[in-house]
């Protein structure tokens, strides 16, 4: 199996925690007190969320999302 790069959307959550999700696998989402750790999480999370959907049959879905900046003056 090759290896497939997920877009990881990133959230610092009100206190100091962090959150995460990923756009091209519904439903997988992780929390962690700090970036490092919420990064963590998402990796497993995902390992996680890919072994399911095998299990139960489901096509793995190809990474399509895409993410940047846009600068903007308010």
């Amino acid at each position: 199996m090759d290896p497939r790069k997920y877009l990881v959307i990133l959230e610092h959550a009100k206190g100091s925690n962090f959150s995460a999700y990923v756009p091209d696998l519904p439903g997988c989402v992780s929390t962690g007190k700090t970036r490092a750790q919420c990064l963590r999480n998402i990796r497993a999370a995902i390992a996680f969320h890919i072994e399911g959907m095998r299990e139960d049959g489901q096509p793995i879905p190809e990474p399509t999302s895409e993410a940047d900046y846009v600068e903007a003056v308010a």
